[in-house]
């Protein structure tokens, strides 16, 4: 079916292309006519003490503010993660602000973090009626300094605990200026510290404990990835994902969105991607679970991610180019 619909939706914006494949998806779900998607066979899989149906999750950005959880699960996922939420609403980065590398089965995008806020989001998950495995991605606002960005993260990270199977701290985003610097030594310590000790206080308040990822940076060098591998040890984090987006443009030279800012994403990005995973599972020596992402766009891209360190991986771009069959072909291919 969806190679039928895509020529269509690949006509449009890739932004307003998103909206209306929602849309319709979420319409379509409403008078349940995507009760025939079959669920995948698949083998659960333990990790960060959360069982998952299956090892193939919905990567953080396609369901910024967890408005289709509902039809999304009927695409057979093992975990769908939401956000990237901060604590106040924001717009984004001005349009364009979304590249299809059609070509290149890349995207390349400079949203900066547009949602609803926290409040809404937590909302619209309270009104779901998904009870799998639901991650919730968070971040801090365009306008808030980088001294001050721990406060957004706590904001965020207290209202989504009692809703979250787990909660992703993004610190890898190129489209929010300064972010990435929260990757950095102190900056990242101080994060990290002050995240464990609310995870802490939030365990007793709820009486549950909810596992803590850090999505991180394709572009760091070897010695940046040490650095952080050696905090994410210290302050006993549960699980790293390996990566956000590149602003590199080594892969797509030849594209004539090659000159256009943002994060770029889909199969330019699997190298470095699997760089970094190699480097993470070297490092951590499986004392940290890793969650696989970037440029997975087939079975085998995504027994890679496996056979190098994943234990879980996440779609998005794949998603976009290939259809809900790819989640299909990854269960059967990893089962």
């Amino acid at each position: 079916m969806y190679s039928i619909i895509r020529p269509l939706l690949f006509k449009l914006d890739p932004e307003l292309a998103h909206h209306v494949a929602m849309k319709t998806f979420k319409l379509l779900h409403m008078f349940g006519l995507l009760n025939f998607f079959k669920e995948p066979k698949t083998s659960p899989r333990l990790v960060m003490g959360l069982k998952f149906k299956n090892l193939v999750g919905l990567a953080a950005g396609l369901d910024k503010n967890a408005e289709y959880i509902d039809c999304l699960s009927k695409l057979g996922f093992g975990f769908i993660e939401v956000g990237t939420v901060t604590p106040n609403p924001q717009p984004g980065n001005e349009k364009p602000r979304s590249f299809r590398l059609t070509e290149e089965e890349g995207i390349i995008n400079r949203f900066g973090f547009n949602n609803v806020g926290i409040h809404q989001v937590i909302n619209n998950i309270k009104k779901s009626s998904y009870r799998g495995i639901l991650g919730i991605n968070i971040g801090k606002n365009f306008n808030t300094k980088i001294e001050n960005a721990v406060q957004d993260y706590l904001i965020c990270f207290r209202e989504s605990y009692a809703y979250a199977s787990y909660i992703t701290i993004n610190i890898s985003s190129p489209n929010t200026k300064g972010l990435r610097d929260l990757q950095q030594g102190k900056y990242l310590e101080n994060l990290l510290n002050k995240i464990k000790i609310e995870q802490s206080k939030l365990k007793k308040q709820h009486s549950k404990y909810v596992p803590v990822a850090i999505k991180i940076s394709p572009d760091n060098s070897q010695k940046e990835l040490s650095v952080i591998c050696d905090l994410l040890l210290k302050y006993k984090m549960d699980a790293v994902i390996a990566t956000n987006t590149s602003v590199s443009r080594k892969e797509v030279i030849n594209s004539v969105y090659v000159k256009e800012e943002g994060g770029l994403s889909g199969k330019p990005l699997q190298k470095k991607s699997l760089s970094t995973i190699k480097f993470l599972h070297k490092k951590l020596k499986g004392r940290i679970p890793i969650i696989g992402v970037g440029g997975i766009m087939s079975a085998d891209d995504a027994k890679q991610k496996i056979k190098y360190g994943s234990e879980l991986i996440q779609i998005y771009s794949g998603l976009i180019f290939k259809g809900h069959r790819l989640v299909h072909e990854i269960c059967r291919a990893t089962n």
